[in-house]
């Protein structure tokens, strides 16, 4: 034992920890990371049976999952009982022609052939939909809408998983993989809020980390908008993808980036209703009062964000007395999300919009000039632009960018307002080269044993835009890359199911 306490001494001062005590555990498989993927990952290898360890850096599990509303997928009983007939062919194809075919193919097809049985093994589980439903008018019935949202359902799965005797491990941050003389993962060297060091001897690590959607100096490396606001859950360092790096896995999707644009200031939710009257198809300007884009991008909102990130993330919405009467008497014409969707009237609109301008993120005008001055855009471009916009309103046809007519409703009669709105991120989508399975693999394609990468982390499910042609994609595919990796880890270990009781069956 005194030993072994010696070469983890060594082991720890190789990369920077201070080893005020040891641990050592042993397990099948350790996981790192409880968001979404993780803690899917976590129970569904103990459904296996398997001995599971479940490290999380943060006090508690969620990561960005827990804010999601709802779930991919295709070919369910839910889309069958409301007769959307949507095939898995479709779904795939959909996937890779949006996508120019520049994701791993074979990886998005298990992963829409996975889905189904998701939200099937989900409901098993405890797991209450509310609805089925489109992210945007006339889209597919993909999102499968979960009660209680994303928090709800990673409830459900660590409680399943604590009842199946895995371990949670909260406070604890994964530092480096351990590997044996002949490269092969077995284990995971951590440590946790008070400095211990803690050695998990496994037979597979599973990297879960969410990203690095909150490291600054990996945006700037790898990513196109390092200056984009991340929203969600902050401490996405990169964490797994570093590790797994560092034993041979290749780099893949390191550039893409969940973009969207926030109205208001940060503390705000764009279910407030003066940030959802800027989540809507009105003018856009950039900060020089040059309108940029078809504005009913906000139907497919990485659209938005990705022409907004052409004019260096910062835009205002525009609207006058007319439209702001429209949203409160009539409703929206885009929903947000499902909490704020097609048709709510804004009827908290002057309420919130009054929060905004004491916020300094919206004003109100009674002139244009008046609207120049408060928001810092040029008055004479600004006069042209929304003149030209009026124009086009006019005689219902966009020449200029082709929004469709419905959308357009001049700004003419004061006051006139304006939301300043920023490009935001809900994380990265790549990092590490992965195979159908969720092995890490290296630059040759040789799986790096012993390691599978899934959720955030894993690159090969994008080509160069985040994918809102079906929604709950994200969510989906870490849940789903999480139970198709478990798969994969039980019949490489040779596990043997044990019977696992369904949330049905337990008494109540």
């Amino acid at each position: 034992m005194r030993l072994k306490s010696i070469l983890s001494a060594a082991i720890l001062s190789c990369f920077g920890m201070v080893a005020h005590a040891e641990q050592v555990m042993e397990t099948d498989v350790v996981v790192v990371g409880a968001g979404a993927s993780g803690s899917a990952a976590a129970y569904a290898l103990t459904e296996q049976g398997l001995k599971v360890v479940n490290v999380e850096k943060r006090p508690q599990t969620g990561g960005t999952g827990q804010f999601s509303e709802g779930i991919f997928a295709v070919e369910s009983k839910m889309q069958r009982e409301n007769n959307h007939v949507f095939t898995r062919d479709q779904a795939f194809k959909l996937v890779m022609d949006y996508s120019h075919w520049r994701p791993n193919a074979k990886l998005v097809r298990n992963y829409i052939n996975k889905s189904a049985d998701t939200i099937d093994w989900l409901q098993n589980l405890g797991v209450h939909f509310e609805k089925l439903t489109s992210n945007y008018p006339g889209g597919y019935y993909t999102w499968h809408i979960y009660q209680g949202r994303g928090r709800a359902v990673i409830d459900v799965l660590q409680q399943r998983f604590a009842e199946q005797g895995g371990t949670l491990l909260l406070k604890t941050a994964g530092k480096q993989l351990i590997t044996n003389d002949k490269g092969k993962i077995v284990g995971l060297m951590a440590e946790s809020s008070t400095g211990e060091a803690i050695r998990i001897n496994a037979k597979t690590v599973v990297i879960a980390t969410g990203g690095f959607g909150s490291n600054k100096e990996m945006l700037t490396e790898y990513t196109r908008f390092p200056d984009v606001e991340v929203v969600g859950i902050d401490g996405k360092m990169g964490d797994g993808i570093k590790m797994a790096w560092e034993v041979g896995a290749a780099k893949d999707g390191r550039e893409f980036i969940n973009m969207s644009y926030r109205p208001g200031p940060s503390k705000e939710s764009t279910t407030n209703h003066y940030a959802a009257s800027a989540k809507q198809p009105h003018l856009w300007l950039n900060p020089k009062g040059e309108r940029f884009t078809n504005e009913a991008n906000i139907e497919q909102w990485p659209f938005a964000g990705n022409a907004l990130e052409n004019q260096g993330g910062v835009m205002f919405v525009l609207y006058d007395e007319n439209t702001k009467n429209y949203m409160i008497d009539h409703g929206i014409d885009v929903g947000v999300g499902v909490m704020v969707p097609v048709a709510t009237k804004l009827t908290k609109l002057e309420e919130h919009f009054a929060r905004g301008e004491k916020a300094g993120k919206a004003f109100r005008a009674n002139t244009i000039q008046e609207l120049a001055q408060k928001t810092g855009m040029d008055y004479q471009t600004l006069k042209e632009n929304i003149e030209r916009y009026n124009e086009l309103c006019s005689v219902r046809h966009d020449e200029d960018f082709v929004k469709e007519a419905r959308y357009l409703r001049p700004v003419a009669k004061a006051p006139f307002y304006a939301v300043k709105s920023v490009a935001t991120s809900l994380g990265t989508l790549g990092g590490v080269k992965v195979n159908e399975k969720l092995q890490a693999i290296d630059d040759k394609g040789t799986p790096v044993a012993g390691l599978y990468v899934i959720g955030n982390d894993a690159g090969g499910m994008y080509g160069d835009s985040y994918d809102l042609v079906m929604a709950g994609s994200t969510v989906g595919f870490a849940i789903n890359s999480a139970r198709i990796a478990a798969e994969n880890i039980a019949q490489d270990l040779g596990a043997k199911k044990p019977m696992v009781v369904k949330a049905s069956d337990k008494k109540s």
